[in-house]
């Protein structure tokens, strides 16, 4: 292949000038469930037409700005394995409590510690500065209410989840399907 070629094709992607904008879907998947969809794209319409057709084979179908995201709150979420820190879980909690946390749950396997947005990074800091190690730390929608499938349910659930995830403008995928 030519250098003139080559050096012409490393220009044009270095020189891409993209745009990606971050758009979130939100619509009802089967039996009523709520599902928001960030995704971020250079090409609306092409995604807008994506997301309809993954909710419309699934099952579902896409609503309008606003209609499920009152049904979620904002939260920051971070997930420590119990084997992963001496600390025990008193010691655990006080020290997410002192750095800002809103709530800390001890679960079978794991600790979840959640937090204000705002409050997410400092609290994820301080934390990483006791070295403690995370499975998850970001800041996700997390559902009010849930919502009960039966087996068909569960079923056009999930193929509308996978639907969704195998999308490549889709970045996160939240929902109110009680697992």
């Amino acid at each position: 292949m030519p250098n003139d070629t080559i050096n012409n094709a490393i220009k044009k992607a270095s020189s891409s000038n993209e745009n990606y904008e971050e758009i979130i879907y939100e619509g009802y998947g089967p039996n009523g469930v709520a599902v928001i969809v960030e995704a971020a794209t250079d090409n609306k319409n092409r995604t807008a037409a994506d997301v309809r057709h993954a909710f419309d084979k699934s099952g579902g179908n896409l609503g309008t700005s606003g209609c499920v995201s009152y049904m979620f709150n904002k939260k920051g979420i971070m997930v420590i394995e119990k084997e992963s820190t001496s600390m025990d879980e008193e010691e655990l909690m006080m020290l997410a409590i002192e750095a800002g946390a809103e709530d800390f749950q001890s679960l079978e396997e794991v600790y979840e510690i959640t937090t204000d947005p705002s409050d997410f990074t400092t609290v994820r800091e301080k934390l990483e500065a006791e070295e403690l190690v995370f499975l998850e730390a970001e800041v996700q929608m997390v559902p009010t209410t849930t919502v009960a499938l039966d087996e068909k349910g569960v079923e056009k659930m999930e193929r509308l989840m996978e639907r969704l995830e195998d999308l490549d403008d889709v970045s996160n995928v939240y929902h109110n399907w009680e697992e």
